[in-house]
């Protein structure tokens, strides 16, 4: 009888062991998955102030780019009322001629 108290108790104690080790793997694989997580997030929002710093200076290139379009676009109505003044002056001197 006492050698299976004694298989009794060994196995017992093995099981706890089991248990014990099971528990502290899972608390290990936590901790490590929660740095990961940790380690992920981080490297998002880096990712995200590149994204964001992109944009901001696009948005400022656009600026740039509307305001040189806009002086463009004046100088192309200044040319024009030139070209309209210059044909009448040619039209001018051709009925002149004539």
């Amino acid at each position: 009888m006492q050698a299976t108290v004694i298989v009794s108790v060994f196995s017992l104690i093995v099981a706890a062991l089991g248990v014990g080790i099971a528990w502290a793997t899972l608390a290990k694989s936590r901790k490590k998955d929660t740095a990961d997580e940790g380690t992920n997030k981080g490297i998002l929002a880096s990712d995200i102030g590149y994204i964001k710093a992109g944009v901001d200076d696009l948005k400022r290139e656009i600026r740039e780019i509307r305001h040189e379009v806009g002086e463009l676009s004046t100088r192309v109505a200044r040319c024009e009322e030139s070209c309209k003044q210059a044909h009448r002056r040619i039209d001018e001197i051709h009925t002149h001629d004539n």
